[in-house]
């Protein structure tokens, strides 16, 4: 497959360093935060360009998880990957149920009311703890609750689309 249509998924990113063999801590996206261990290979990024790193071990450390990756045997170059994202192929995640999306898959699509009035595109979201919510970019900012079926009527991804039933005023 052409490097180019490749889509990354973020999972985390380095955090810090965790002892003097090159291991490094981790603060990870995924729940639990220690699933990120389930994918043996990652790609982090370094400026505009992402390496491929094997992980060799990791775990939970206390609040943390730590990993091991091939190549990366001593603190220094340890070091050079801290604040670094780390992902890996969209492919590489498991199918998702009826009704479960993944936010990077949410990422970038329009956002229409039930008038077919657009609202926007979705830049990212948030964990509220009740639920989670879009945050819509259009002529403004709206944050709309990720409520399936009572405000979030529709989630079209073949075609990239959100149908809500929301008033962007309130």
């Amino acid at each position: 497959m052409d490097s180019s249509c490749v889509r990354r998924v973020v999972l985390g990113r380095v955090s810090g360093l965790f002892g003097v063999s090159g291991w490094i801590k981790l603060y990870s996206y995924t729940e639990p935060r220690e699933a990120i261990l389930q994918h043996d290979r990652w790609q982090i990024g370094r400026g505009e360009d992402w390496v491929g790193f094997s992980v060799t071990d990791g775990r939970r450390q206390g609040k943390s998880v730590i990993a091991q990756l091939d190549g990366v045997a001593n603190r220094e170059q340890a070091r050079d990957l801290i604040d670094c994202p780390i992902a890996v192929d969209r492919q590489q995640l498991p199918a998702t149920g009826a009704k479960e999306f993944y936010w990077a898959d949410l990422t970038g699509l329009q956002v229409l009311d039930l008038d077919g009035s657009e609202l926007g595109v979705v830049d990212h979201l948030l964990e509220t703890g009740a639920n989670d919510v879009l945050v819509v970019r259009g002529q403004s900012e709206c944050l709309v609750p990720f409520v399936l079926d009572e405000v979030v009527k529709e989630v079209d991804l073949e075609h990239g689309l959100i149908r809500v039933d929301w008033d962007p005023e309130y």
